[in-house]
């Protein structure tokens, strides 16, 4: 089986933890650092969905995109909108044929799109 963890790159680590951890609801797995003031590399998950953070310019570019799908994007939308720290680009729609999603912009300008198929959520809902 194979399986794939995102990373993205952040500039801020304490605005991105708030972020993802207070704002999204992600779980610090570890964090890494080569010495105390060195930029930081961590792990977080969510519901089996693990990223990769990393302060490291080598690493990856700042402006990445992810998508997320999980059973019911509508639960995560009420969820989050009520929360001042999270943008959202976009609610829920279902601009594309066979996916509903949301757009959720972080502090440094990486988009998560947060997804379900159709089909799977009339699953869940009928």
């Amino acid at each position: 089986m194979q399986k794939v963890i995102p990373a993205l790159r952040i500039t801020d680590y304490a605005r991105s933890k708030a972020f993802y951890v207070e704002g999204m609801g992600f779980q610090i797995d570890w964090e890494h650092r080569f010495e105390p003031h060195f930029p930081v590399f961590v792990q977080i998950t969510k519901d089996e969905m693990t990223l990769y953070l990393t302060e490291h310019t080598g690493d990856c570019q700042v402006g990445g995109l992810i998508h997320f799908f999980v059973s019911n994007v509508d639960s995560w939308y009420d969820e989050l909108k009520s929360k001042k720290d999270i943008r959202i680009i976009e609610p829920p729609n279902e601009e594309l044929e066979g996916l509903r999603m949301m757009k959720i912009v972080d502090p440094d300008g990486n988009q998560l799109r947060i997804c379900t198929l159709v089909e799977e959520l009339d699953e869940t809902i009928g």
